[in-house]
């Protein structure tokens, strides 16, 4: 789905702000691309950082709860476990597609140039996180809205390599462009995710092959397919099973 351009800028607008400097979005206790998307979704403060039972629900209104998590899908479980018998919930999750890395010395403050990273993401990538909340995937009120961003992410250069790059910690992300929003509100959106170019029957190292993936990433696409109900295992290929799509 075409993301409302209009309505983005005005939310990067609304938290960026013109007079903050780049990095100062550190000094707020929400990271941007957070911030930005809860002002994409609902522009109504009245109806953001609502509590409910024991929880706060990122928006609330009209009868539904929207929740934006960056990563880290673990801790939505009580929350869901709360929220999915009350309300339709949305989980949003953003995710770079392209991004330009800019690195921050901690001690100076100084920042390198940004330069393009090469990898491109895709939506697959997004597994990895459903993976943890595996159990909540086939309830009724449970909506998926993966956001395609492109991106400026800021790292400090606090890495055990020698170049302090190598398990670095990110600092804040920036959202350039709202490319696509993926919607998943039923088993039968994750039929977006499958190839076309998959026979009737395949395995994890043809989808993986199709989808251009690892296989490991494509081992857990095809679990939660397979959880979804989207999928069915059919027998074998060695030692690896045969699926076939059931829709």
């Amino acid at each position: 789905m075409a993301p409302n351009q209009e309505a983005f800028e005005a939310a990067k607008s609304r938290v960026v702000g013109v007079d903050r400097q780049r990095l100062g979005i550190g000094t707020l206790g929400e990271k941007t691309v957070h911030a930005i998307l809860k002002n994409y979704y609902e522009p109504d403060e009245d109806h953001q950082e609502i509590p409910i039972d024991r929880f706060v629900a990122d928006i609330f209104s009209n009868e539904a709860i929207i929740e934006i998590q960056t990563r880290n899908f673990n801790k939505l479980r009580e929350k869901l476990n709360t929220f999915l018998p009350l309300y339709p919930v949305t989980v949003v999750y953003p995710m770079p597609r392209y991004k330009w890395l800019v690195w921050i010395d901690e001690e100076t403050g100084a920042m390198s140039t940004k330069h393009k990273s090469p990898k491109k993401g895709n939506p697959y990538e997004a597994f990895a996180e459903l993976i943890k909340i595996k159990m909540f995937l086939k309830h009724p009120n449970l909506r998926l809205r993966l956001a395609m961003l492109d991106m400026e992410e800021y790292r400090l250069l606090n890495g055990w390599s020698r170049d302090k790059k190598r398990g670095s910690s990110r600092y804040d992300r920036i959202p350039i462009e709202f490319v696509e929003e993926i919607e998943i509100n039923c088993p039968q959106d994750y039929m977006q995710l499958i190839p076309i170019e998959l026979g009737d029957r395949f395995t994890s190292a043809a989808f993986a092959k199709a989808a251009h993936l690892s296989r490991p990433l494509a081992q857990t696409v095809l679990n939660i397919l397979y959880e979804v109900g989207v999928i069915t295992r059919v027998g074998k290929e060695g030692r690896m099973y045969l699926y076939a799509v059931l829709y």
